[in-house]
């Protein structure tokens, strides 16, 4: 019977006796897991430069270069032959470097038979990611076992390699231990899965993966609790090759109950130090909580001041049971601008910009402002065109880490197709990071607004207060492929001019579901609905009503087209909203994808519409994936069109359509 204790880097034969490593015999090694892991997890290696729509711009280009000139190619085709199909096959295939880079001549015979010796390690870890400790790999080059070649040979051009594995037979699990198991927890928040749901339990398929990722387990159980310095000691794992079984016992120190101590600010130029230790909202003595450190991170993030900000604990808990921390920061430049553009054939062309300063006054104070000019159509006619200018003014951190102060002022001039606005306001108020997907925001707001339409010419003087809450619970804010959205909003507001008080609320939710590996089909869903009280029609602002129709809306009407006749040819506003889409996207490959869409709406004056009131669009779009999300473009139909409706419109953008 052989047995073979594995530890890191080291096969130690405990009884019988291993064949030489002749053909890369693969002897049982689970001391090849920080390669699986390395394999299977990929390497993280920083950008160079700046990628947009494929193309860069600031590529360090003495980089390219390197990578792009091999002295003397070495081309060669492969061969891949395994005892095994399905999805050992699959991750052996996938290991491969030999296969992957086919397509290219490697860098001379040397560099060849270096990714072919590579090939050994990425093919075992591969196997025992599958639970394979008793398989054989031969890797030849031009008949000659690659692991024999000197990195001279002369080789053939090109040159024949051939990789052949036996898998060997499947490993299951006869003994699993975990010594020092963290006690179970009555906190919810504190609660990790036992390892045994994760398949580390006897009879379970004993794959490499599982046992790291139980050793995660185990340490992150202790750290939940309080513990930060928990360590994986020892990882004893015994594999018996006349059962096919593997023995696995895992010892944790869980170390010292810890705290959190003081922050240790570095690398700050104009922020505040003292301020951006404030930003974590890591409390001195508050007992050590891995869940806090991840939002302290976010909170950084949420700053927009830093390039980079790390978190780095100390080597030890100090005798007082305080973990202090290092925080090294690089900041941002102090300015930023942009452009953008977006065009749909009914509403024409739009383009704007904003400048943003950042950190104005050491605390990470921000100041955007906007323009933008849209419905720029041909022929050009300015008088038709749309003006937009804001500003605003955020301070995070107010009062709490979690509660930024946002102030913004705007005016603009909006032709459409129902009435045109010319208006100025403001509105201050508070937005509450309760929660990574829960936020709150409240405050007040001033409008005067002057208003022409088909009652004529009308003048509002409006204030208010506005409230609102967001629930995203989804994988993206640009592309999601799982879970849903909600957001409501109230506003009450008082005319005073017209000494009339009205209120409008508004609710929407979207959900999505991916299907296959990676998501590449998703259903996605979004309803949204709302009311207005208050006076009659003609005494409520329009934009307080509501109209529908346009990208975000539904599609194949014109922005803000559908909304209530009165019966003699006037169209207004009204004070309910349906609105619902369903759609349904695939990828075709990694950078293309397709999408069919259904949207519709309604709109009411002062009763709930009808089925006549339903206006219908459909269509279809094409979607180019970015690293900054995916361009959309959407052609559409209105499906029981009037008179005033056109025959299609199509709609550019980035990002999804909701």
């Amino acid at each position: 019977m052989r047995q073979y204790r594995v530890q890191p880097g080291l096969v130690e034969c405990v009884k019988g006796r291993d064949r030489p490593l002749q053909s890369a015999r693969l002897v049982t090694s689970i001391g090849a897991l920080s390669i699986a892991l390395a394999v299977s997890a990929g390497l993280v290696m920083p950008a160079a430069g700046f990628e947009l729509f494929g193309m860069k711009f600031f590529e360090d280009q003495s980089e390219v270069d390197a990578d792009a000139v091999i002295v003397d190619p070495q081309p060669y085709f492969v061969t891949f032959t395994s005892s095994e199909g399905g999805a050992v096959e699959a991750a052996l295939r996938n290991a491969s470097a030999l296969l992957a880079d086919e397509a290219e001549p490697a860098s001379g015979a040397a560099g060849l038979i270096a990714k072919a010796r590579g090939d050994y390690r990425r093919l075992l870890a591969a196997l025992y990611g599958e639970g394979r400790y008793g398989g054989a790999v031969s890797i030849r080059i031009g008949g000659v076992e690659a692991a024999n070649l000197p990195p001279d040979s002369d080789l053939p051009d090109p040159v024949d390699v051939t990789i052949a594995v036996t898998a060997g037979p499947e490993f299951t699990f006869a003994n699993v231990s975990i010594v020092n198991q963290a006690p179970p927890t009555a906190d919810p928040a504190d609660q990790v899965d036992l390892p045994v749901l994760r398949g580390f339990g006897v009879g379970e398929v004993a794959r490499s993966a599982v046992i790291l990722r139980a050793e995660q387990l185990a340490l992150e159980a202790w750290r939940q609790q309080g513990y930060a310095k928990a360590e994986i000691v020892s990882r004893d794992v015994v594999a018996d090759h006349a059962t096919n079984t593997v023995d696995a016992t895992i010892t944790v120190n869980p170390g010292r109950l810890a705290a959190f101590g003081p922050v240790r600010v570095t690398g700050t130029t104009r922020m505040n130090p003292e301020f951006v230790a404030q930003q974590t909202g890591l409390a001195v003595g508050e007992e050590y909580d891995p869940d806090e450190l991840e939002r302290a991170q976010k909170r950084l993030d949420r700053l927009e001041v830093f390039r980079s900000a790390r978190l780095q604990a100390a080597e030890d808990i100090g005798s007082d049971g305080l973990l202090p921390y290092d925080l090294i920061v690089e900041e941002l430049p102090g300015r930023r601008f942009g452009v953008g553009a977006t065009y749909s054939t009914i509403d024409g062309l739009g383009l704007e910009g904003y400048h943003l300063w950042r950190n104005l006054f050491g605390q990470a104070e921000r100041l955007r402002l906007d323009a933008r000019i849209a419905s720029i159509g041909w022929p050009v006619d300015t008088a038709q065109f749309d003006y937009f200018v804001g500003g605003t003014f955020t301070k995070p951190g107010f009062y709490h880490p979690d509660v930024d102060l946002v102030a913004t002022v705007s005016a603009e001039r909006t032709i459409y197709p129902e009435y045109t606005e010319t208006s100025a306001g403001g509105r201050v108020g508070l937005s509450w990071f309760y929660s990574d997907q829960l936020t709150f925001e409240g405050g007040a707001s001033f409008e005067v607004a002057r208003f022409d339409d088909d009652f004529g010419t009308r003048d509002f003087q409006t204030v208010g207060l506005y409230a609102g809450l967001v629930y995203d619970g989804r994988d993206s804010s640009v592309d999601p492929t799982e879970g849903w959205y909600a957001a409501a909003n109230v506003e009450p507001y008082f005319d005073l001019l017209g000494g009339t008080p009205g209120a409008r609320l508004v609710v929407e939710g979207r959900t999505y579901f991916g299907f296959g590996e990676n998501d590449p089909f998703v259903l996605a869903g979004r309803l949204k609905g709302g009311a207005v009280f208050g006076p009659a029609l003609v005494d409520i602002p329009p934009d307080k009503l509501f109209f529908a129709g346009g990208g975000g809306s539904v599609r194949g009407y014109a922005f803000k087209s559908i909304g209530v006749d009165d019966g003699s040819g006037t169209i207004t506003g009204g004070r309910y909203l349906l609105e619902a889409s369903l759609e349904a996207r695939a990828k075709v490959t990694n950078d293309i994808g397709v999408v069919g869409f259904l949207d519709g709406g309604y709109v009411a004056a002062d009763v709930f519409p009808g089925l006549d009131d339903l206006r219908l669009g459909a269509g279809v779009g094409l979607r180019y994936y970015t690293g900054l999300g995916p361009l959309r473009l959407d052609v559409a139909v209105p499906l029981n069109k009037r008179a005033s409706d056109p025959d299609y419109a199509i709609y550019a953008g980035i990002g999804q359509a909701f």
